[in-house]
């Protein structure tokens, strides 16, 4: 399964989802051949990164291919920065790709 698949399946859970958030944390390749630190939220239906712009264009992939997803996190929606509340995780993203992870 790609990167886009993986945030396409996420998105589609969390459109039925309004009081859930799904934060991912992984690394993006650098071009000098190290790697940085990436953070995604998913609410509903839409991803959006919090660490690196994205393109206007929504039919571009939020995440290259090479990046790698390491950990994910359900968090209580709308997410309140002040008083965040971890529902489950850390856990692998594709864990979350079943919906009954998102009770």
């Amino acid at each position: 399964m790609t990167i886009a698949d993986l945030l396409t399946g996420l998105e589609a859970i969390s459109r039925g989802r309004a009081d859930r958030v799904l934060r991912l944390r992984g690394v993006l390749p650098t071009e000098c051949g190290g790697s940085e630190p990436f953070e995604v939220l998913i609410f509903r239906g839409f991803s959006s990164s919090v660490s690196h712009p994205t393109a206007f264009d929504p039919d571009q992939p939020l995440l290259p291919a090479a990046a790698s997803i390491e950990t994910a996190e359900l968090l209580r929606g709308p997410l309140n920065p002040a008083a965040e509340e971890r529902l489950a995780g850390p856990a692998a993203a594709h864990t979350f790709l079943d919906p009954l992870a998102w009770h």
